[in-house]
């Protein structure tokens, strides 16, 4: 029997590879009691709320991942604002900075970050943030669009725990992935044990950043278990606790009363 209930705070479900209610029987399985489904453009977006309204346990967040800010433009804008009011949409996002891969100008990116900030806050809605190789231009513009206003998450963070403590400032949650499962992972691990309990998030991010055992394989929600007993052994806690935290957290931060 499964006892331990976490929240999957970062899935991509609209992957066409899913077959979806294997999947989410697997999850169910493992003890995930609701995964967020998040957009990375506007098409998988609606995507994302397509597949919330069909499957109960399942959340959207709509956006545009920095790889696709080169494609926004104002009709996009104009339809991510008009899914963002469907009933099943909890957060805009994922949005951000990614000066890794560069697929999108980065002047582009700022640009469309700043927008979909400014989508969040007139919703009234939480966001959720992509940062890789960006750390501190993301944090100045957290600062200056206040993006935590209405709270957010800083998804798979890669960041170490200076930069986290001052996110959490701003009102974000620190949400961890497979990476912080790795060996190696001093950085993560070292965030895992300090960031407050009360904005400690946990996400796979499938179908991509699979866990130990499962490295370099395809990711999936029900592997969330495994993310959550490397930080519960981080932080002396039992994995029910750390599922317990984190759910009360997501469901804090996404607005989920159910």
């Amino acid at each position: 029997m499964i006892i331990s209930m976490f929240i999957d705070t970062h899935a991509h479900l609209e992957d066409k590879g899913n077959k979806l209610n294997d999947l989410l029987q697997r999850a169910k399985d493992a003890g995930v009691e609701k995964i967020i489904s998040i957009g990375f453009n506007y098409q998988s977006s609606i995507e994302a709320v397509e597949i919330a309204k069909k499957y109960p346990e399942v959340y959207a967040v709509v956006g545009i991942h920095p790889h696709d800010a080169k494609s926004y433009n104002n009709d996009a804008m104009e339809g991510l604002y008009k899914l963002a009011k469907d009933k099943n949409v909890v957060a805009i996002g994922e949005m951000g900075l990614d000066f890794y891969r560069d697929l999108s100008p980065r002047e582009t990116q700022r640009k469309v970050f700043r927008e979909q900030i400014k989508i969040a806050q007139e919703l009234y809605m939480p966001v959720v943030i992509h940062d890789r190789d960006a750390h501190q231009e993301v944090l100045d513009i957290i600062k200056q669009e206040k993006a935590g206003k209405n709270e957010g998450i800083m998804h798979c963070y890669s960041g170490n725990l200076p930069l986290a403590i001052e996110l959490m400032k701003q009102g974000l949650y620190i949400s961890l992935a497979g990476p912080v499962t790795f060996k190696n992972a001093k950085k993560s691990h070292e965030v895992a044990v300090k960031v407050t309990q009360d904005r400690l998030l946990i996400e796979t991010d499938s179908p991509y950043l699979a866990p130990e055992p499962f490295r370099g394989k395809k990711n999936e929600p029900a592997y969330i278990k495994y993310t959550a007993e490397k930080i519960a052994k981080l932080r002396g806690k039992t994995t029910e606790e750390i599922g317990y935290i984190t759910s009360l957290n997501a469901k804090k931060v996404y607005r989920i009363n159910d």
